[in-house]
């Protein structure tokens, strides 16, 4: 399986913002955003600027963190957001219906890690680095993902 691997630098969160905002224009029902990192790189922030661009309003997105998922309505299909981080087996995240999710609907998911082997081999894997004070995003997926990863950097 052949994987492409691109890296943003330098983020201000306002940049993360944007960068998220520009991925939201990119995506469809059945893409799997993985957002891997150490709390406080920037995962929710990147989360809540997509599905706010995504959805075209200002929409209250609180954090996952005790409900797991939070699932919005949206034109092409539910964007899921997910917070894996409380779970204990990949099993308990097939309990909350990811199977279908990630046929149907855009996912994001937090702590990945919690799925063991069964991520989505179709999945982008965003994996944010803190700095101080800008951050970096590298994002590693299939080769499918390279022409959408070029039209963001124009």
């Amino acid at each position: 399986m052949t994987t492409q691997q691109t890296t943003w630098t330098d983020l201000t969160e306002d940049a993360t913002r944007q960068l998220a905002a520009d991925f939201a224009g990119l995506l469809k029902p059945g893409d799997v955003l993985l957002l891997e990192g150490e709390i406080g790189a920037g995962k929710s922030t990147f989360a809540r600027a997509l599905i706010r661009s995504r959805l075209g309003r200002a929409e209250d997105v609180p954090s996952p963190t005790f409900t797991i998922v939070q699932t919005y309505p949206d034109a092409a299909g539910d964007i899921w957001h997910c917070d894996l981080y409380r779970l204990t087996s990949p099993e308990e995240a097939w309990e909350l219906g990811l199977d279908d999710a990630f046929e149907e609907a855009i996912c994001l998911i937090e702590w990945p890690d919690r799925l063991g082997q069964e991520r989505p081999a179709k999945a982008l894997t965003l994996t944010f680095a803190a700095g101080d004070p800008t951050h970096r995003i590298t994002a590693t997926g299939q080769r499918d993902w390279t022409a959408r990863l070029g039209a963001l950097h124009g």
